[in-house]
């Protein structure tokens, strides 16, 4: 089976989030899905199967299985296009997230994704001194994960979490986010111990959050995101009703053949 690995949300190699993109050539079971994960040992491994109407996608990280992933979609849609797989202008992915399509944009590929608003909550016990933070301007919950807003880009850069303590909260994540400076509108780290990753380096699915929030606060529906993990990667996101498009860039690292 051909296997790649692709840097997501960058146009430089080493930047970005790495993910796995592996094509089936047949029918496997949970287990090697998650075996095949924990080998590759990347924050996510995407498992792409042949459809009438496009693609099966499935996302795990190595350990668990996720039911939303930005940037190993967009590494499928990447792969598929740099290999020639198809030349289908629009790319359907069937998720546990419903039909997600993936659309050139020039050099960009443009993710169609749902919209995930948070709604506001009282800090759960623990979190902030996890964090390492006393200045929490906002705390938001979705469906999957915390949301909490800090008042400036360096105290969100500065932070040096206690994953230890994160991993035990019932959530797949927290992002933490502020303002931007210069060329962007809004940054995030985004951290997900309990989900086998202390620090995701780019994540698409936490923008599916962050969006809408920023967009209500900003006035915009428009906006180029930065998440500022030591790998670093950018993001272009819209606003489309309760849909969030976001656009990125990818590059292929290597590809290989998967034997067993």
């Amino acid at each position: 089976m051909r296997l790649l690995q692709i840097d997501a949300f960058t146009s430089e190699p080493f930047k970005g989030n790495p993910a796995a993109v592996c094509f089936m050539d047949g029918a496997r079971d949970d287990r090697w899905m998650a075996n095949v994960a924990a080998e590759m040992n990347l924050a996510e491994t995407a498992f792409l199967s042949k459809q009438d109407d496009g693609w099966g996608l499935r996302w795990f990280t190595p350990a668990v299985e996720v039911d939303l992933c930005g940037h190993a979609t967009l590494a499928s849609a990447h792969a598929i296009r740099s290999e020639n797989v198809s030349s289908d202008p629009v790319l359907r992915f069937h998720t546990k997230s419903g039909v997600l399509t993936a659309t050139r944009d020039g050099d960009f590929i443009e993710l169609d994704f749902p919209a995930k608003r948070e709604e506001p909550i009282a800090a759960p016990a623990g979190l902030l001194d996890a964090l390492g933070t006393t200045s929490a301007t906002y705390v938001g919950r979705n469906q999957f994960d915390y949301l909490v807003e800090l008042p400036s880009e360096a105290e969100v850069r500065a932070l040096k979490p206690d994953h230890a303590v994160l991993r035990q909260l019932p959530v797949r994540g927290i992002i933490v986010t502020s303002r931007g400076t210069g060329d962007y509108d809004f940054i995030s780290r985004f951290f997900a111990p309990g989900s086998g990753i202390d620090e995701d380096p780019v994540t698409g699915s936490s923008h599916c959050c962050l969006t809408p929030y920023w967009s209500q606060r900003l006035g915009k529906t428009e906006m180029n995101a930065y998440q500022a993990s030591p790998r670093g990667g950018a993001i272009r996101v819209r606003l489309d009703g309760d849909r969030v498009k976001l656009a990125g860039l990818a590059v292929t690292v290597f590809r290989g053949e998967l034997l067993v």
